[in-house]
């Protein structure tokens, strides 16, 4: 019996968890298991054990791992890995298998592209955007970003397309903010990176508004998981779409 197993990073937001928790209901419906179960990686229960062990008492021969992560940062590549190895050799006849991260795909840059123009205010190619990572000492992201700001480029027909972060890489995302607010002649675009609200998120609000108070015309988009196109991506991969990890699978 199938079973499969979503794991978001968690929070210490209750919005952020609450969120990502509603965001795996709306993916459930639209897949074919029997057996289906969010854990999270730190910060919110239930933990990946917790929930590798409801599917194992649920009777599942079979777990697809789905990991509710953007880019395949040192989460996706060293911790859920090491979570899942004991598991995986406790339940050592249970087939085990895991889905890539979501990556830099059309569909998700459709999605944010959407979600920009979602606004009233039409875009103007004199408008600028900043989009806002998660960050990462990981290089790969880096250059996934660059992916990113000519795909957002592309769809919105804007130039001034700038990345920052808000941990582990620079230009920070206070820096990148004060920057192109100074530089912009139109709106400034701000379009946080990831998937659910939380502590993050919320940083973010609180920077954007300390810049509209100071009279600069600042627009934040929503986070990703509020896209459709997203749900479906999720639910693609927890529907068969998946890529075996041989650092997982053993």
């Amino acid at each position: 019996m199938k079973a499969v197993l979503y794991i978001g990073h968690g929070t210490r937001s209750k919005k952020g968890a609450a969120e990502a928790n509603l965001f795996i209901e709306s993916v459930m419906k639209k897949v074919d298991a029997p057996i289906q179960k969010i854990c999270f990686l730190e910060l919110t229960e239930p933990d990946i054990e917790t929930g590798f062990e409801y599917c194992v008492r649920k009777g599942a021969s079979e777990i697809v791992i789905v990991p509710l992560f953007l880019l395949a940062a040192g989460h996706i590549k060293k911790d859920i890995p090491e979570e899942l190895a004991p598991l995986i050799e406790k339940y050592h006849g249970i087939i085990v298998k895991m889905a890539d991260p979501f990556g830099v795909q059309d569909t998700i840059l459709d999605a944010i592209a959407e979600l920009v123009t979602a606004d009233a205010q039409p875009i103007s190619p004199l408008d600028s955007v900043l989009i806002v990572g998660r960050g990462s000492s990981d290089p790969s992201i880096l250059r996934a970003f660059d992916s990113i700001k000519n795909g957002i480029s592309k769809r919105l027909r804007v130039k001034n397309v700038q990345v920052c972060y808000l941990a582990a890489a620079a230009p920070s995302f206070q820096d990148g903010l004060e920057s192109i607010c100074q530089k912009a002649s139109g709106n400034v675009i701000v379009i946080p990176y990831l998937l659910f609200s939380g502590l993050l998120l919320s940083e973010v609000i609180r920077e954007v508004n300390k810049k509209v108070k100071a009279g600069y015309s600042v627009n934040l988009t929503d986070t990703l998981g509020k896209h459709a196109a997203i749900q479906n991506l999720v639910a693609g991969k927890a529907n068969g779409e998946v890529n075996v990890n041989a650092a997982v699978i053993h």
